[in-house]
Formats: structure tokens, C-alpha cells, sequence
């Protein structure tokens, strides 16, 4: 038996090959389709040297091409190397060499980029070039334009057996420095984030048929909004494929092109990353007239809804199930909250931990389950082996409890009452204050309630009498001229005084990666070079 991430691809093609598979713009695939199509590229690669164990960079934005590639990779055994489109020069050289990439496939539009990294990457012998209607110039390093590549290559599925231990690398760029490959077997993966555990209840899913076999009876339609570079979005896809659903793309985030998919394609279940996806989609919803009367879940992974606005989605969309799903590249998924608009989380976002989710303490000690207690969260079981090719920065992440191994990417949470978790942030971002701890996202949301805020990130700065004082980035609502004052009285409202910003800046656009994460560096860097636009004494 393989919980191979190919295989359970190929077990839902045998399930249901002619349903619709991936949509994206005016294509789509059925699952036979997809299937001899990936088929072709993975002989085409096999034909040009790849192999078990080899590296394929996927260079692209969402495309039903980039799912082929990364199932082409699969079926050979190969790992699919995720590869951020924004990326200049010395990021693009740093990760085709440290991802030890044999073969590329790329977009067309990002040729001259890819022109200049080749000659510092020795090993990369194989490019192939997705057209896009650019005019970049790929005949100059022997790019192979995707469908020739696949013309006069098999279409059978004739591989060799695969296993539940090959690989899957996610590389994860964080909040800082280089970006880190994460290393899983494919069963862990695909039990931490593709449906091979019920999220709900904990419980494993029996054999690596019963997904492709439950969606014979039918399944829903799907649309990932995150990039597909990214873990949030991959595991989105991934799960909906093993079950048989159909999986909607647009190439790259536009509220009112997800909203006209969402329209067209009758989509039921609408993902996305935390308040920075979702407000520019409310906003484009309530200004566009779209039909989503189709949408059933609206839900967030890898980053969290702010409390307005999982109120204001609730009181828009008063039928669908609004759910957090928290985790990491690292972690896989750790616990999920579903919101009712009676639920009070003003003091934070707040989910079921799963079960094999604990809170460990600085020293690596059990944080007993305790209203009040504050901990690291960890899981257990089902957790990545590591970071390629870097062990020292593979043993910061994993600890030992009473003899069992524990994955702790970082991010703090304190236990309620009622056995849930309030999420407090990353320790990485936390600010120290006067020997107070304040987590960036609870300040965040706080000053995303106000009416006048559109966008926020909470930084430490330095600070000669508290070592570091509470700093905030505001972007405003459009055609707003933000009342600082007001919103700093506001937020003392929501929040103790000790966490209140007190240095403001005000900028036309939030810095935030391609998948909607925070930017911290660059907020970092917005605060050391700008006078605030407001500062407090106290």
C-alpha cells in the first residue's frame, strides 16, 4: 500500500476520468486528461535524464500546467521544487542551487531571469517553457516549449512502483532570510495536509483508495485563491484531486476575477490566506453584484481571519461555514476554528487544537492544559523529516516530550476555558516591550476593526527606555484620510495600553508576500527609513 501522492492521483483518474479535473481561464481537464498529459511530460523529462530523487523547478503562476508538472514529477519519483515568481537574481540563484535543480519549467514571461541564473547553476540541464504570450527568449539557452515537449511522448502510465517514503519538498520562504526546503515522506504530507486524516475528528483515512472511492458520489468545486508556490494552495488542490472534486484556478490573486470564477463555475468552497486576501474580496463582492449563491465554506489556511472580519463575512454571507485552519510548511495542520457570529474571539482568533497537538514551554516542558497557559505549540506523529541539506537548522525545530518527537515551528497560543487555543503569533515577530510580550497579529486585528483600516503590521522598533516600543504600518481604506488619533483610541478600547502602537506609519499599500503572509522585513525596513506619521509618549 503507497500514500504516494501520485498514486492517489491515479487512483481518482480510475474513479472518475471523465469529470471535470482543473479549470483555469477558458481551459479545463478532465481527470484522463490530466492524467495522460502528465504521462507526457514525465516520459519527456525520463527521456532527458530525470530520475528517482531529482529536483524540478516549477517556475509559474497558478496554471493548469503547473499542476501537470508537478504530477509529472511524482509519477517519476522526482520532487516538484516550488519556485516564488517575484524572485531577482540572487533569490532565484541562491534556490536553484541549494535546491540542486536538474530540469526547470517555466513561463515564458520570466526567460530573461532564468537566462541570467543559468550559467551559476551547473547541474540545471533541462528547461522547458510554458508559452504565455510574452516574447522572452528561451531559444538561447535550449528552452523546449511545453506542448512539443509533450507531442511525440507517451501517454501511458507505465512507471515504475512508488513508495510511501519518497519525498516532497515544499520550500518555505518564512518572514526572514533565505527560503527553507521542508522536507516529508509523501504518507506524512499527505496525512498532515491532503485529507489523509479527518480534520474534525482526528481519525485516519483507512486506505489510499477510499478518497478516489468516496468521490464517485460526488464531490464539490473548489477554488484555492493563494499561489500555487505556496503549501496553503498546493494541499487545497491536492485534497480536492485524491477526492475526485473539481479545482478552479486564477492565474494570480484578483477579487473580482475569483468572484466572476466563483460565478461562472458554481464554486462551493472558497480558500484563501487570512485578511489579505479575504477584505479586497469582500469589497470586491459588495461592488460587483456577483452571484456566489453557490459558495458553502469560506475558509482560511497558513494565516488567520481577524475577528471583523469573520463578522463582516458572516453577516454578508449568513448561510456558509466560515472556518480557520492553522499550520505550517513545517507542521502540517494543527487545529481549526469554526466562527459563529454570536462567538466572541475579540481577545483572538481561537480553534480546536488537533490531536496530536500539545503546548510545550521555552525550556521544552508539557504546558499543562490550564486556562491561562501560554506555550509553543508542537505536534507529533505525522511531521516533516526535516530542512534539506541544513540539520543544524533542523534540530531548532523539533524537541523531545516524555520520549516522543515534536515539530515546533514557533507560534505561541494560550488555553481557554473552554478547551480551545487562542492563537497569539509567531515568537519570532513578538515584541518586547518593557518586559511585556506583545504578539504582532492580536495588535493587528485590533486595528483592523476600526472602520478606517484596510490593511496593518505591528513591529517592534527600537526603543532607548522599553528596548523595544510597539510600532504599526496602517494602510487605509481608499479615498480615506485615516484619524490617527481615533484609531489609537480605538484600539485602547480592544486591547491593554502596554500593546498599543505608539509610532504610526501610513502607506498606500501594505507589503505582503505573493500568498498574502506578512512581510515583516519589509516593514522593518518602511520603519527604519520613514519618519511615524504619529508617535505617543505613553
Amino acid at each position: 500500500m503507497a500514500f504516494n501522492i501520485a498514486d492517489l492521483l491515479e487512483h481518482a483518474v480510475d474513479a472518475v476520468p471523465d469529470r471535470t479535473a482543473v479549470i483555469c481561464g477558458d481551459r479545463r481537464l478532465t481527470y484522463a486528461q490530466l492524467d495522460e498529459r502528465a504521462n507526457r511530460l514525465a516520459h519527456h523529462l525520463a527521456g532527458n535524464g530525470v530520475g528517482k530523487g531529482d529536483h524540478i523547478g516549477v517556475y509559474s503562476r497558478n496554471s493548469i500546467e503547473m499542476i501537470e508538472t508537478m504530477f509529472a514529477a511524482y509519477k517519476l519519483r522526482a520532487i516538484a521544487i516550488n519556485i516564488n515568481y517575484r524572485y531577482v537574481h540572487g533569490e532565484l540563484r541562491y534556490l536553484f542551487t541549494n535546491a540542486d535543480l536538474v530540469a526547470l519549467v517555466h513561463e515564458r514571461q520570466y526567460s530573461d531571469r532564468v537566462a541570467g541564473v543559468l550559467p551559476e547553476a551547473p547541474d540545471l540541464k533541462h528547461v522547458v517553457v510554458v508559452e504565455d504570450g510574452s516574447d522572452g527568449n528561451y531559444a538561447a539557452y535550449g528552452g523546449v516549449e511545453y506542448e512539443a515537449a509533450m507531442a511525440d511522448s507517451s501517454p501511458e502510465r507505465d512507471f515504475d512502483e512508488r513508495s510511501s517514503d519518497d519525498l516532497y519538498i515544499l520550500y518555505t520562504g518564512g518572514t526572514t532570510g533565505y527560503p527553507k526546503g521542508v522536507m516529508w515522506r509523501h504518507e506524512d504530507v499527505w496525512r498532515a495536509l491532503g485529507g489523509g486524516i479527518d480534520f474534525v475528528t482526528g481519525e485516519y483515512v483507512p486506505d489510499e483508495w477510499t478518497l478516489a472511492e468516496q468521490g464517485k458520489q460526488g464531490a464539490m468545486v473548489r477554488l484555492p485563491a493563494a499561489p500555487l508556490i505556496h503549501g496553503a494552495a498546493q494541499w487545497a488542490a491536492f485534497g480536492a484531486l485524491f477526492a475526485g472534486g473539481t479545482v478552479v484556478f486564477v492565474p494570480q490573486f484578483d477579487p473580482h476575477d475569483i468572484w466572476r470564477a466563483v460565478q461562472e463555475h458554481k464554486v462551493n468552497v472558497l480558500t484563501v490566506v487570512g485578511d489579505a486576501m479575504a477584505r479586497p474580496l469582500l469589497d470586491a463582492y459588495r461592488s460587483g453584484g456577483y452571484d456566489a449563491s453557490s459558495l458553502v465554506a469560506f475558509s482560511s489556511h497558513a494565516a488567520l481571519f481577524s475577528h471583523s472580519v469573520k463578522q463582516e463575512y458572516l453577516e454578508t454571507f449568513p448561510n456558509i461555514v466560515l472556518t480557520d485552519a492553522i499550520g505550517s510548511s513545517e507542521s502540517g495542520f494543527t487545529g481549526i476554528g469554526m466562527a459563529s457570529r454570536d462567538a466572541d474571539h475579540s481577545a483572538g482568533p481561537r480553534v480546536n487544537f488537533g490531536k496530536d497537538a500539545i503546548l510545550i514551554d521555552d525550556d521544552g516542558g508539557l504546558v499543562e492544559p490550564t486556562p491561562g497557559a501560554v506555550g509553543r505549540i508542537a505536534r507529533r506523529g505525522h511531521v516533516p523529516l526535516g530542512y534539506y541539506k541544513d540539520p543544524a537548522k533542523t534540530e531548532t525545530i523539533f524537541v523531545e516530550v516524555g520520549g516522543v518527537r515534536y515539530v515546533v515551528p514557533g507560534d505561541y497560543a494560550r488555553y481557554e476555558e473552554d478547551g480551545t487555543v487562542t492563537l497569539l503569533g509567531r515568537g519570532s515577530q513578538c515584541v518586547n516591550t518593557g518586559g511585556e510580550k506583545v504578539f504582532p497579529e492580536e495588535v493587528e486585528g485590533a486595528l483592523k476593526s476600526h472602520p478606517q483600516v484596510f490593511d496593518a503590521l505591528v513591529i517592534g522598533v527600537p526603543d532607548e527606555r522599553l528596548g523595544q516600543r510597539v510600532g504599526a504600518i496602517i494602510e487605509p481604506r481608499e479615498g480615506v484620510e485615516p484619524d490617527l488619533a481615533a484609531i489609537e483610541a480605538h484600539v485602547r478600547n480592544e486591547i491593554a495600553g502596554y500593546k498599543v502602537p505608539r509610532s504610526m506609519w501610513v502607506v498606500e499599500q501594505i507589503g505582503r508576500l505573493p500568498s498574502g503572509k506578512p512581510d515583516y522585513p519589509w516593514a522593518q525596513r518602511h520603519a527604519a527609513e520613514h519618519e511615524p506619521a504619529a508617535k505617543l509618549n505613553a
